[in-house]
């Protein structure tokens, strides 16, 4: 399921969301860690913003089906959300769940990098 914070909500069919949500399905994960909670931090509706929402909607389709939750953010729109998060740099991709925590920061587009990233290379 796809989150958004964001102007993206018209790309893609995306849903906006109450600030909260995204913390509020942390405390519902299963122990199991199965499923993955991502945040991507975005500047707005540019290119480079619209191709790494792209690849990791990708990704997780093929490698995640039913099993994550991606919110979007738009660093303009919740400037303290980004700033709470430490995010310095866009587009970042913040890993929530399963541990550990990851962060991906930069061109997104490598799909190789992405699956390392979201430690699904060893598990393809």
């Amino acid at each position: 399921m796809v989150k958004a914070t964001t102007n993206l909500r018209a790309v893609n069919g995306l849903l906006t969301t109450p600030t909260g949500t995204f913390e509020r399905s942390l405390a519902r994960l299963p122990s199991n860690g199965d499923r993955y909670l991502l945040r991507l931090y975005v500047t707005g509706m540019t290119e480079r913003s619209m191709e790494a929402f792209d690849a990791i909607k990708s990704v997780c389709e093929e490698h995640l089906a039913d099993r994550y939750d991606l919110e979007v953010v738009d660093i303009y729109q919740q400037p303290a959300l980004a700033k709470h998060e430490q995010v310095i740099a866009a587009p970042t991709l913040v890993k929530k769940q399963p541990l550990p925590l990851r962060r991906l920061i930069g061109d997104l587009a490598d799909k190789e990098r992405l699956l390392f990233g979201l430690d699904l290379s060893r598990k393809i």
